[in-house]
């Protein structure tokens, strides 16, 4: 079985991309963010003609995320991420889909920082931990994936040194994400290729892409059972030169059927 996780930036606007990577890749799971798009504006209809099913929390211009699966059921369990009753963004949906607990993300990026969206994002992280805790110790097979907006290490981004101040590379943001996966999370990519260069993002600008000056922000987190069926992971990184793209890539993990 194939996960994928996947900003598209725009759900409508980038719709031929992600349909085109659909057909091509034929991901069993996929997890969306920053759909920018209302619930009634999310293109059931297409999602639906291309094979897969679809739950999704969307939002005006911004956020959004959404679960897909190929010809599966999926049973959704929330699309709110716990421990904040007037947090309107939809930034959170979980669902169990084939016999595995699905979480996808999109994690504020929380420029500029210092600053209310940088303590906003350092919240929502601290939210995410205390719901991670108890998914983690289920019997069943956890994913948490998604844009979580950061990268844990020197070898996650392309000139680490230019990055100090961003909220992406702070060492707050580093230290919350080594402790949500302190809980005993498995970081997909980085079991299987712990000293390569892996990048998920490329800037629109100063032809970052082509440079590969890019960025790890989009990770797979599994817990123990997930974990023992994890075979393979990887970037669909050709995806981020395609026309009318978006700026991250698709990323994927291939698991042992149960």
């Amino acid at each position: 079985m194939r996960i994928a996780t996947y900003n598209v930036n725009g759900v409508n606007g980038r719709l031929p991309v992600l349909l085109r990577w659909l057909e091509e890749s034929a991901p069993d799971i996929v997890c969306l963010q920053e759909l920018k798009a209302p619930n009634e504006k999310f293109p059931e209809k297409a999602i639906a003609d291309a094979g897969y099913n679809a739950i999704w929390h969307g939002q005006k211009s911004w956020n959004g995320v959404a679960i897909l699966a190929r010809g599966m059921q999926i049973d959704e369990v929330g699309r709110v991420l716990p421990g904040d009753d007037e947090d309107t963004h939809s930034r959170y949906i979980e669902a169990m889909v084939s016999g595995i607990h699905i979480g996808c993300l999109y994690l504020p990026n929380g420029n500029p920082a210092p600053g209310p969206k940088f303590d906003y994002k350092l919240k929502w992280f601290e939210r995410l931990t205390i719901h991670a805790a108890g998914l983690f110790k289920e019997k069943h097979p956890v994913v948490l994936a998604g844009d979580y907006n950061v990268m844990p290490t020197e070898l996650d981004v392309y000139k680490p040194e230019r990055w100090v101040d961003d909220a992406l590379f702070r060492p707050e943001t580093r230290d919350a994400f080594k402790t949500l996966v302190s809980q005993g999370w498995t970081d997909a990519l980085r079991k299987l290729y712990p000293n390569e260069t892996i990048y998920t993002f490329w800037d629109y600008f100063r032809n970052a892409y082509q440079r590969n000056a890019g960025l790890r922000i989009d990770h797979f987190l599994l817990n123990k059972p997930m974990d023992k069926r994890l075979v393979a992971a990887g970037v669909d990184k050709d995806v981020r030169g395609w026309e009318k793209t978006s700026d991250h890539a698709p990323v994927w993990i291939e698991v042992k059927d149960a």
